[in-house]
């Protein structure tokens, strides 16, 4: 007996696919940088502003366990590019702040990428690729149910 081969919808094909040609650039940009994938979404998450964030934040933020992404920032600490301070309003609580030297390799990594994918799609802003950014945009931030 033959067990029929599962279907596989078009858009998780894509999502698949985008998602090995996304990590086929960042990888190398940032690992030029010394930074992880984990260290890289610990950035971005840091340079998206709005002060200090919390450890706690952080691990969900990058759906690593606690000790995990200890180490992580840990490592990011270590090589210049996060600093921590106790929170002003509670004491008793530390945030991660971004370093000058976490902006840099953020603004390096981010320009290159850019680059590179404004190559790839070429530099006219057609109301496709507004629409495609809009819609990328809105898979990654979906509204709570």
């Amino acid at each position: 007996m033959t067990v029929p081969a599962p279907r596989v919808p078009g858009l998780v094909e894509l999502l698949d696919r985008v998602e090995r040609a996304v990590a086929a650039s960042l990888t190398p940009a940032t690992s030029a940088q010394g930074v992880s994938r984990d260290g890289w979404r610990v950035l971005l998450m840091l340079a998206r502003g709005g002060g200090g964030r919390s450890m706690g934040e952080i691990a969900a933020h990058t759906a690593l366990p606690a000790p995990t992404a200890t180490r992580v920032v840990d490592r990011l600490v270590a090589d210049g590019h996060a600093y921590r301070q106790n929170d002003p309003v509670d004491r008793r609580r530390v945030l991660v702040h971004l370093a000058a030297g976490g902006r840099e390799v953020v603004e390096r990594v981010c320009g290159s990428i850019e680059r590179r994918v404004g190559t790839a799609l070429g530099a006219a802003r057609t109301p496709e690729r507004v629409q495609l950014a809009r819609l990328l945009d809105d898979l990654a931030n979906p509204d709570p149910e």
